[in-house]
């Protein structure tokens, strides 16, 4: 998974930048809308709600924030109705991306997603393109701070997780896609304080791409930048040369 990874780090690192654009605040409100539309405002009873709102409170967005995004999801005050879709296409040296997003207009956002493929050294394809070379799994962060790798790793293959990795300052925990609340849920009553938890899409193999990542990450880029846009996975990996080279950008 050191593709991933990476690509994970990666966008830990862009995550300080949405924040000051408004975009995560904006991404995280649309997912407690739409989990609070499908399953209901209480987040006792709503385990996709109580994970929108514990990683919205770590991203540090106001309580009223929050509860507007709720009534708005059940209901109670007047919103945007938003629509999931997945669009995959390829990137340079004919890397796999996969663009989540929700949307109240899919016409404009599918137009908008093709224009930045196609500016951008990229292409749009057709559905089930690339979705097969990526698996859905859960998961879970941790800060480590001063918790034991081997004492958290049993933990959490015992909470039902079944992959585990030391990531920089978390650990990471993977787990099968529809068991992901109840690991958090098993974690959290285990006495474990749960950084981040979400739903991912893990490259089955990757596209080695030091020579392109540039290019690459500039078409990436430009699709976070969507308003629409979600989550973006990509199945390229680059070196550790390159990484610290990227990073530092």
């Amino acid at each position: 998974m050191s593709g991933h990874s990476k690509w994970s780090s990666i966008k830990h690192k862009k995550g300080a930048a949405d924040a000051k654009r408004g975009k995560l605040f904006t991404r995280l409100v649309k997912e407690i809308i739409v989990s609070a539309r499908d399953g209901g405002g209480d987040p006792d009873s709503n385990p996709r709600l109580r994970i929108a709102i514990s990683n919205a409170k770590n991203s540090n967005m106001p309580n009223s924030n929050i509860e507007r995004a709720i009534k708005r999801g059940t209901g109670e005050l007047e919103g945007v109705h938003y629509e999931p879709y997945v669009y995959e296409g390829y990137g340079h040296n004919g890397v796999a991306i996969l663009v989540e997003v929700l949307t109240d207009n899919k016409q404009r956002t599918v137009s908008e997603v093709r224009h930045a493929f196609s500016k951008y050294g990229g292409n749009l394809a057709e559905s089930g393109a690339v979705a097969w070379n990526f698996e859905k799994k859960g998961l879970i962060e941790i800060e480590k701070h001063d918790l034991d790798e081997e004492e958290i790793m049993m933990a959490a293959l015992d909470a039902g997780a079944d992959d585990f990795s030391s990531e920089n300052e978390f650990y990471e925990i993977y787990t099968p896609y529809s068991e992901m609340h109840n690991v958090v849920h098993n974690l959290e009553e285990a006495g474990y304080k749960i950084k981040k938890a979400e739903l991912t899409q893990i490259p089955k193999n990757t596209v080695k791409a030091d020579d392109i990542a540039d290019k690459l990450l500039r078409l990436i880029d430009i699709l976070e930048d969507l308003d629409d846009v979600q989550k973006i996975y990509a199945n390229y990996e680059i070196s550790d040369e390159t990484f610290a080279r990227l990073a530092q950008d």
